[in-house]
């Protein structure tokens, strides 16, 4: 490691070269501001400080220390200041100097000691910003970890709702795929799609609280089992809700406005599909019969892709339809059923939603 010297005059720039080597320092020198930067930016892993005279040609000690301050802020600077000019030296230290000392220097116990003052200071300051950048990552790894867990239980809380009236878990997967691209088709930002591609797989989570022998009636439901059923909106909202108790969750969900709320986004985001999955663009569907841009975009979107991927799919209670059936029925119910932009976005996607359906077939 070395120490910089910057001063055109050449007998003490000499002087204090050998002083500084008699401390076993490595010692480079600069006759004037400019070739001071040079010989910094070059040695810029080596100079631990720099010692720099303000009076000098080409560049002075201020413009010296102005632009070392911008590309080496870490580094110290000691100011070689003449008696009587301390006003200069204040100059200097408003700039981005460290210290100074005044010439001429008589003593080189107070050159050593100014010396090994800005050092230890500047390896505190490198000892606590390193710290802090370590503590930094290992909180953004805990915090990865933690996410990364939280979200892995909201796939598997899915496919357990899932796996009740279909084996595989599957469908899950392909709403919250094919989700995402009508979710681009739509100009969403990502962050916002890739939210929705980790949370459509939960709308159907309710579908846990409703007894098989209505999940899995083959043939129409009669209208009390139709109500039944559709408490699995209200069952999702609850499950996805503050854990106070569940008389908070239940009031939480009874209230479409404060449906999103939380601290979380993405279980925010999850509650939202859930409870509202099954509105219809007309104001006919359920729980609240919300019409239009009433209903949160993202449910829209799950809303179109949730039916698509149901009509297409087996399930021991029905036969999948042939794809151009599934895809007549979503053009019919534009208007209707569905938001006209999100059906318009999903006939936009078309092939790579048959490639996600191929990749993740039953």
């Amino acid at each position: 490691m070395s120490i910089l010297i910057v001063d055109d005059e050449g007998g003490l720039r000499r002087a204090l070269c050998a002083i500084l080597e008699d401390m076993d320092f490595d010692v480079l020198d600069a006759e004037n501001g400019l070739r001071g930067l040079e010989l910094l930016r070059e040695h810029l892993d080596r100079v631990e400080a720099v010692i720099v005279d303000l009076n000098m040609p080409v560049m002075d000690g201020y413009g010296f220390i102005q632009h070392s301050v911008q590309e080496a802020p870490e580094t110290p600077i000691i100011v070689l200041s003449g008696v009587g000019v301390v006003d200069d030296a204040l100059r200097a230290m408003r700039l981005g100097a460290w210290d100074f000392i005044t010439k001429p220097v008589y003593s080189m116990d107070i050159l050593e000691h100014t010396l090994r003052k800005v050092l230890d200071r500047a390896r505190l300051i490198k000892e606590n910003r390193a710290y802090k950048e370590n503590l930094e990552k290992l909180v953004r790894e805990r915090t990865a970890e933690l996410e990364t867990t939280r979200r892995q239980i909201m796939q598997r809380l899915s496919r357990a709702a899932e796996f009740k009236d279909n084996e595989t878990g599957n469908h899950v997967v392909r709403v919250g795929e094919i989700s995402a691209l009508v979710a681009r088709a739509m100009r969403l930002p990502e962050a916002e799609r890739e939210m929705l591609r980790e949370c459509a797989p939960l709308h159907d989570v309710g579908k846990i609280g409703i007894p098989d022998e209505i999940l899995l009636k083959p043939g129409k439901l009669d209208n009390a089992e139709w109500k039944v059923m559709q408490l699995h909106c209200l069952y999702g909202c609850e499950i996805l809700g503050p854990l106070i108790s569940q008389e908070e969750a239940l009031r939480s969900c009874s209230d479409p406005k404060a449906i999103p709320s939380g601290d979380n986004e993405l279980l925010g985001m999850a509650r939202v599909l859930a409870m509202f999955h099954h509105e219809r663009w007309d104001g006919n569907g359920y729980p609240f019969g919300l019409q239009g841009e009433a209903i949160p975009l993202v449910a829209r979107i799950v809303s179109v892709v949730d039916v698509f991927d149901a009509l297409s799919s087996e399930r021991p209670y029905k036969t999948a339809l042939p794809e151009e059936q599934c895809l007549e029925i979503i053009h019919q119910g534009a208007g209707t059923q569905f938001d006209p932009k999100v059906v318009e976005a999903f006939f936009l996607v078309l092939d790579e939603i048959r490639a996600v359906q191929t990749m993740w077939r039953d």
